[in-house]
């Protein structure tokens, strides 16, 4: 949970775990979806550290989970994890380095398309329709993930479903024509 010690690693090995961010408001933000064989709660490598985020389970999960003690041993004893950690939080910034950009330069369809292409690329299974990407995803977290308002993302995917790009249904989307999402987050403004 956000501000728990952090005190384990984890390496999910089935699953899908959602991270998410509570502010001091109390508003919840979907930060991003974990998938197998996804690494996460890194910050555990830090000294007297909490976690930023809250992990939970969106389908049963079972995750490989060391200890900061046993972690800490482990890096003493093989330094390439303490290289592939640090790579592994590297990666992390630059994922929201990249967000923290499209949110700050960039139109919320353009975002949102790239996040759409984003959850595709990691679940997403070729249908004879499409790409469906299978997710307990509301409108409104992707709304949060986009940083944008819930009428924006209906909006916009109700756009995109006229225009035979998408069709949504409950907790799922169904990536119709992949390329025009593509043209979409590619476009520039």
């Amino acid at each position: 949970m956000q501000d728990d010690p952090a005190e384990a690693f984890y390496v999910l090995t089935q699953g899908k775990v959602r991270l998410s961010q509570f502010t001091s408001d109390g508003q919840q933000i979907l930060l991003r979806i974990i998938v197998p064989v996804t690494p996460f709660g890194a910050v555990a490598l830090a000294e007297n550290e909490h976690y930023p985020v809250s992990a939970q389970a969106i389908e049963p999960c079972t995750a490989i989970v060391w200890s900061k003690a046993t972690l800490d041993q482990l890096l003493v004893k093989y330094p390439q994890l303490a290289i592939n950690a640090v790579k592994i939080l590297a990666e992390h910034v630059q994922e929201f380095q990249q967000r923290f950009t499209e949110i700050a330069t960039q139109r919320v369809e353009r975002r949102l398309a790239r996040m759409i292409l984003r959850l595709a690329n990691q679940i997403g299974v070729k249908t004879e329709r499409g790409v469906e990407v299978n997710l307990p995803l509301s409108r409104q977290d992707l709304a949060e993930m986009v940083g944008t308002t819930l009428y924006t993302v209906s909006r916009t995917l109700s756009q995109w479903e006229t225009q035979g790009l998408i069709h949504s249904g409950r907790e799922r989307l169904i990536i119709l024509h992949p390329h025009g999402l593509v043209k979409i987050a590619e476009e520039e403004t």
